[in-house]
Protein backbone atom coordinates (compact mmCIF):
# COMPACT_ATOMS: atom_id res chain seq x y z
CA UNK A 1 0.00 0.00 0.00
CA UNK A 2 1.67 3.19 -1.24
CA UNK A 3 0.00 6.62 -1.05
CA UNK A 4 -0.30 9.04 -3.97
CA UNK A 5 2.98 10.74 -2.97
CA UNK A 6 4.95 7.50 -2.99
CA UNK A 7 5.07 6.89 0.78
CA UNK A 8 4.23 3.61 2.47
CA UNK A 9 2.04 4.05 5.59
CA UNK A 10 3.88 2.58 8.54
CA UNK A 11 3.95 2.53 12.33
CA UNK A 12 6.98 2.95 14.55
CA UNK A 13 7.18 1.54 18.07
CA UNK A 14 9.19 2.97 20.96
CA UNK A 15 9.03 0.63 23.96
CA UNK A 16 10.20 2.13 27.25
CA UNK A 17 10.93 0.27 30.47
CA UNK A 18 10.43 1.57 34.01
CA UNK A 19 14.02 2.84 34.08
CA UNK A 20 13.34 5.10 31.07
CA UNK A 21 15.40 2.96 28.69
CA UNK A 22 14.27 2.08 25.18
CA UNK A 23 14.02 -1.27 23.40
CA UNK A 24 16.66 -1.37 20.64
CA UNK A 25 16.63 -4.28 18.18
CA UNK A 26 19.48 -5.68 16.09
CA UNK A 27 18.29 -6.48 12.57
CA UNK A 28 18.69 -10.07 11.38
CA UNK A 29 21.96 -10.64 9.47
CA UNK A 30 22.85 -6.93 9.52
CA UNK A 31 25.07 -4.64 11.50
CA UNK A 32 22.08 -2.35 12.00
CA UNK A 33 19.87 -1.52 14.95
CA UNK A 34 16.45 0.11 15.03
CA UNK A 35 13.10 0.40 16.75
CA UNK A 36 10.35 -2.03 15.72
CA UNK A 37 8.33 -0.71 12.79
CA UNK A 38 6.15 -2.07 10.03
CA UNK A 39 3.77 -1.31 7.24
CA UNK A 40 0.07 -0.88 7.76
CA UNK A 41 -2.33 -3.20 6.00
CA UNK A 42 -5.32 -1.94 4.07
CA UNK A 43 -8.24 -1.08 6.43
CA UNK A 44 -5.94 -1.34 9.49
CA UNK A 45 -5.78 1.52 11.97
CA UNK A 46 -2.37 2.66 13.24
CA UNK A 47 -3.11 1.18 16.69
CA UNK A 48 -4.14 -2.17 15.19
CA UNK A 49 -0.90 -2.17 13.18
CA UNK A 50 1.14 -1.37 16.31
CA UNK A 51 -0.22 -4.35 18.22
CA UNK A 52 0.23 -6.69 15.23
CA UNK A 53 3.81 -5.51 14.69
CA UNK A 54 4.52 -5.67 18.43
CA UNK A 55 3.56 -9.35 18.44
CA UNK A 56 5.37 -10.17 15.17
CA UNK A 57 8.63 -8.35 15.89
CA UNK A 58 8.94 -8.38 19.68
CA UNK A 59 6.65 -11.23 20.77
CA UNK A 60 4.66 -9.01 23.14
CA UNK A 61 0.91 -8.95 23.69
CA UNK A 62 -1.12 -5.74 24.20
CA UNK A 63 -1.37 -6.66 27.91
CA UNK A 64 2.45 -6.42 28.19
CA UNK A 65 2.43 -2.70 27.38
CA UNK A 66 0.49 0.48 27.94
CA UNK A 67 0.04 3.05 25.17
CA UNK A 68 1.62 6.24 26.49
CA UNK A 69 1.21 8.38 23.41
CA UNK A 70 1.57 8.72 19.66
CA UNK A 71 2.78 11.33 17.24
CA UNK A 72 0.07 13.72 16.19
CA UNK A 73 0.88 13.60 12.48
CA UNK A 74 2.73 11.41 10.00
CA UNK A 75 6.52 11.68 10.10
CA UNK A 76 8.20 11.06 6.73
CA UNK A 77 11.55 9.78 5.59
CA UNK A 78 12.87 9.24 2.09
CA UNK A 79 14.73 6.12 1.08
CA UNK A 80 18.22 6.53 -0.38
CA UNK A 81 18.13 6.21 -4.17
CA UNK A 82 19.83 2.80 -4.11
CA UNK A 83 17.00 1.36 -1.95
CA UNK A 84 14.14 2.59 -4.14
CA UNK A 85 12.67 -0.27 -6.19
CA UNK A 86 12.10 1.46 -9.50
CA UNK A 87 10.44 -1.62 -11.02
CA UNK A 88 7.55 -1.69 -8.53
CA UNK A 89 4.31 0.16 -9.18
CA UNK A 90 3.63 2.49 -7.60
CA UNK A 91 7.22 3.39 -6.78
CA UNK A 92 7.81 3.72 -3.03
CA UNK A 93 10.14 6.64 -2.29
CA UNK A 94 9.93 6.38 1.50
CA UNK A 95 7.76 5.82 4.53
CA UNK A 96 5.29 7.91 6.46
CA UNK A 97 4.97 6.82 10.05
CA UNK A 98 2.80 7.28 13.08
CA UNK A 99 5.02 6.63 16.10
CA UNK A 100 3.73 5.12 19.35
CA UNK A 101 5.41 5.11 22.72
CA UNK A 102 4.54 2.01 24.73
CA UNK A 103 5.34 1.55 28.41
CA UNK A 104 6.49 -1.95 29.32
CA UNK A 105 4.23 -3.17 32.14
CA UNK A 106 4.60 -6.91 31.60
CA UNK A 107 7.52 -9.17 32.36
CA UNK A 108 10.63 -8.49 30.29
CA UNK A 109 10.94 -12.27 29.87
CA UNK A 110 7.94 -12.06 27.50
CA UNK A 111 10.13 -10.34 24.89
CA UNK A 112 10.85 -12.86 22.14
CA UNK A 113 12.30 -11.41 18.95
CA UNK A 114 12.30 -14.88 17.34
CA UNK A 115 8.58 -15.53 17.89
CA UNK A 116 7.64 -14.84 14.26
CA UNK A 117 8.51 -17.28 11.46
CA UNK A 118 10.46 -14.48 9.70
CA UNK A 119 12.04 -12.48 12.54
CA UNK A 120 13.12 -8.88 12.02
CA UNK A 121 15.57 -8.92 14.92
CA UNK A 122 18.22 -11.35 16.12
CA UNK A 123 18.93 -9.56 19.38
CA UNK A 124 17.92 -6.60 21.49
CA UNK A 125 18.93 -4.46 24.46
CA UNK A 126 17.70 -1.57 26.59
CA UNK A 127 19.43 1.71 25.71
CA UNK A 128 19.50 5.32 26.86
CA UNK A 129 16.78 7.55 25.44
CA UNK A 130 18.74 9.53 22.83
CA UNK A 131 21.19 6.80 21.71
CA UNK A 132 19.01 5.60 18.81
CA UNK A 133 19.08 9.00 17.08
CA UNK A 134 22.85 8.75 16.52
CA UNK A 135 22.93 5.00 15.90
CA UNK A 136 20.11 4.33 13.44
CA UNK A 137 20.87 4.46 9.70
CA UNK A 138 21.39 8.06 8.62
CA UNK A 139 18.23 8.41 6.52
CA UNK A 140 16.06 7.63 9.58
CA UNK A 141 17.84 9.92 12.06
CA UNK A 142 15.63 12.97 11.58
CA UNK A 143 12.42 10.93 12.04
CA UNK A 144 13.82 9.28 15.17
CA UNK A 145 14.70 12.72 16.56
CA UNK A 146 11.22 14.06 15.73
CA UNK A 147 9.45 11.08 17.31
CA UNK A 148 11.56 11.04 20.47
CA UNK A 149 11.21 14.81 20.89
CA UNK A 150 7.44 14.75 20.44
CA UNK A 151 6.94 11.76 22.75
CA UNK A 152 9.49 12.65 25.45
CA UNK A 153 6.81 14.03 27.78
CA UNK A 154 4.98 10.67 27.60
CA UNK A 155 8.08 9.03 29.07
CA UNK A 156 8.04 11.42 32.02
CA UNK A 157 4.34 10.76 32.63
CA UNK A 158 4.94 6.98 32.55
CA UNK A 159 7.83 7.28 34.98
CA UNK A 160 5.79 9.40 37.38
CA UNK A 161 2.81 7.01 37.29
CA UNK A 162 4.98 3.90 37.54
CA UNK A 163 7.50 5.00 40.12
CA UNK A 164 5.43 7.51 42.10
CA UNK A 165 1.76 6.49 41.90
CA UNK A 166 -0.66 9.16 43.00
CA UNK A 167 -3.55 6.91 43.99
Amino acid sequence: MIDESGYRPNVGIIIVNKQGQLFWGKRVNQDAWQFPQGGMREHETPQQAVFRELKEEVGLEPSDVRVLGRTQDWLHYDLPKHLIRQNSQPVCIGQKQIWFMLGMVGDEANIDVTAHEEPEFEGWEWVDYWLPVQNVVSFKQAVYHQALTELENCLHQFWLKTCHPTD
